[in-house]
């Protein structure tokens, strides 16, 4: 499982906690979100913007 970090607020999107508010639950893979998600903390960053969380 990886993790991808927002670089304009932090957030993070870990594929083991999924993130159920926005219909992704646990397990889901970053490759499975869609291409037009934007940041849920911020609304700035879209996917495509996010880092891979070393």
């Amino acid at each position: 499982m990886s993790r991808w970090v927002c670089p304009d607020c932090g957030y993070v999107y870990d594929e083991e906690k999924g993130h159920p508010r926005e219909g992704f639950p646990p397990g889901t893979a970053w490759e499975a979100v869609p291409d037009s998600w934007a940041c849920p903390d911020c609304g700035v960053r879209d996917k495509v913007d996010f880092e891979p969380d070393d």
